[in-house]
């Protein structure tokens, strides 16, 4: 790998740590050069603006949570057991990839929703093709006899996610202990709700 690659990767690395704590609206190519120790005009040649920086740091957010989360829970078996373990891993992935300022997602989310431009639209396809592929997750349960028929793929998704957004509440601001405890009885109850009756 070549020296500006390197340096473009660590950039990044430090990128989402560094808009964690600070916020997306606080990354800037200053910042972040600071963060780094190293020179604007060097960062400059990598990202060209704070805009480029913000769409760059949010895809190099989702690569981390891909690597931490989607692609080990791959090696599940189909259906529900490959669900559960995507709810797991999604659950202690701000331990296996700690962000100091909490989870980047969800602070971007708060900043952006009412703030057009391409960051907003980096984290709206972002999430909406983690959504999907929840959903598709749900659909193959369904196939492979583990949920009834009728569920519902989207409806169940947008539930799970629900679970995981207070749970982040609950453990970042109110400083539940149980947090995570309680996440996972609420994932088993939807769990089971839809689950195929075995006799």
């Amino acid at each position: 790998m070549r020296k500006g690659e390197l340096t473009r990767q660590k950039a990044l690395e430090a990128s989402v740590g560094l808009a964690s704590r600070l916020g997306l609206g606080g990354l800037t190519i200053a910042s972040l050069a600071d963060e780094l120790g190293i020179s604007k005009s060097g960062l400059f040649a990598h990202f060209q603006s704070k805009e480029a920086l913000q769409v760059q740091t949010l895809e190099a957010a989702a690569e981390r949570f891909t690597d931490a989360v989607i692609r080990p829970a791959l090696a599940a078996p189909r259906g529900v057991p490959r669900l559960r373990e995507l709810c797991e891993r999604w659950l202690v992935w701000p331990r296996v990839v700690p962000q100091e300022g909490g989870c980047l997602f969800v602070a971007a989310a708060v900043e952006l929703d009412d703030r057009p431009g391409p960051a907003r639209d980096t984290l709206v396809r972002i999430q909406r093709d983690w959504l999907d592929f929840l959903a598709g997750t749900v659909r193959i349960a369904v196939a492979e006899g583990h949920f009834q028929p009728k569920t519902d793929a989207a409806q169940l998704a947008f539930e799970i996610y629900g679970v995981m957004l207070s749970t982040h509440h609950a453990h970042r601001l109110l400083g539940d202990p149980k947090a995570a405890s309680r996440a996972r009885r609420a994932l088993d109850d939807l769990i089971a709700r839809h689950a195929v009756a075995r006799h």
